[in-house]
């Protein structure tokens, strides 16, 4: 993944390629109609990501316009009984704004542990990182 994208041309030690890329189906060996067919490939990501770059961006449009609250346990202080994690905040946008994604994509400094609004990164494409707010509220 963190090689390169589809159609990339990349120089890689021998043996990474003959034992894992080229078996595994990842990668072939640059010769000149593999290069032009690679350069087709290429051309095909570029056009598909853009495609997906705009659709991205009118989710990330939509999802930053609602609040995404999430209740916790809390004390008197305001001090939550555990803390809310990107899991916790990837549920609540699935249930409430009806968009799907993975824990892992939403970035916190640190989790969460006290009750009120904060401002949370949500990860949906390699250019589209949009910022939602999320409101902590305690259980009653």
């Amino acid at each position: 993944d963190r090689l390169g994208d589809p159609g990339d041309v990349a120089d890689v030690a021998d043996g990474y390629a003959r034992n894992y890329l080229i078996p595994r189906g990842l990668a072939v060996k640059a010769e000149k109609g593999t290069v032009r067919h690679a350069e087709s490939l290429k051309r095909a990501h570029e056009t598909r990501t853009r495609a997906q770059k705009g659709e991205f961006e009118t989710l990330a449009a939509r999802i930053i316009q609602v609040p995404v609250v999430v209740t916790a346990r809390a004390g008197e202080e305001g001090k939550l009984f555990g803390s809310v994690t990107g899991a916790d905040i990837a549920e609540a946008l699935s249930a409430q704004a009806g968009v799907q994604v993975d824990r892992r994509d939403v970035h916190l400094d640190e989790p969460i542990r006290s009750v009120g609004t904060h401002e949370v990164k949500v990860h949906l494409h390699p250019d589209v990182d949009p910022v939602i707010t999320v409101d902590v509220e305690p259980q009653a």
